[in-house]
């Protein structure tokens, strides 16, 4: 039986990343910084690390995605995406977020954090006493007591595309329902003011 090929992408921050896996192998990942064009950019990355390695879509068994927290058109762009590809392909699709792509790799009790920006961070606890769902607060009340992991402090044990491989390849097998996003404030924009221009008989 041959290890299950996994393809995992993330574009809920300012970035376009990917990553394909087999078995505990990462066969390719790219990390692309980018503020605009995820949308654009996320399917042809996809296909250059499936080219660079031999594969196909159809060879996949598995697509994880990050759900975020972060940007909200970003996380839907990846959402939609492997929800997409998923169900074409009769394939399952596993959401992870981005505290457990932070904690993966990391020993003991911590605090994983993710810029929520405007001088705030979306963070939640593992092993500690407090903030054990995830949460957003200022910088300055995210506790200390415990190894931070992301935004406030050491930087994760891997990439974000490839914490979120490697967890898909432990969850894809039991996993019962489709990626969604994981959003912990409103969204910024909001319907506009104006009044809505009158319909002409």
């Amino acid at each position: 039986m041959t290890a299950p090929l996994i393809l995992a992408f993330d574009t809920a921050a300012a970035h376009c990343a990917a990553a394909l896996l087999c078995g505990d192998e990462i066969l390719a990942s790219r990390h692309q910084e980018m503020a605009k064009g995820q949308a654009e950019r996320l399917l042809a990355l996809v296909q250059e690390l499936l080219t660079e390695t031999g594969n196909s879509m159809t060879q996949l068994d598995a697509i994880g995605v990050g759900v975020g927290p972060g940007n909200f058109t970003g996380i839907r762009i990846s959402v939609s995406a492997a929800r997409g590809l998923a169900l074409g392909l009769g394939i399952p699709s596993v959401g992870v977020n981005a505290f457990d792509a932070l904690r993966l790799g990391a020993d003991g009790p911590c605090f994983c954090t993710v810029d929520a920006r405007r001088d705030m961070v979306f963070v939640q606890g593992f092993e500690t006493a407090e903030l054990q769902s995830p949460t957003l607060c200022h910088r300055d009340e995210v506790p200390a007591q415990a190894v931070q992991i992301g935004a406030l402090g050491r930087a994760p044990t891997y990439p974000v595309a490839e914490a979120i491989a490697r967890i898909t390849a432990t969850r894809f097998l039991h996993t019962t329902s489709a990626p969604a996003p994981l959003y912990l404030r409103p969204a910024d924009a909001a319907p506009a003011r104006d009044a809505p221009p009158q319909i002409v008989p």
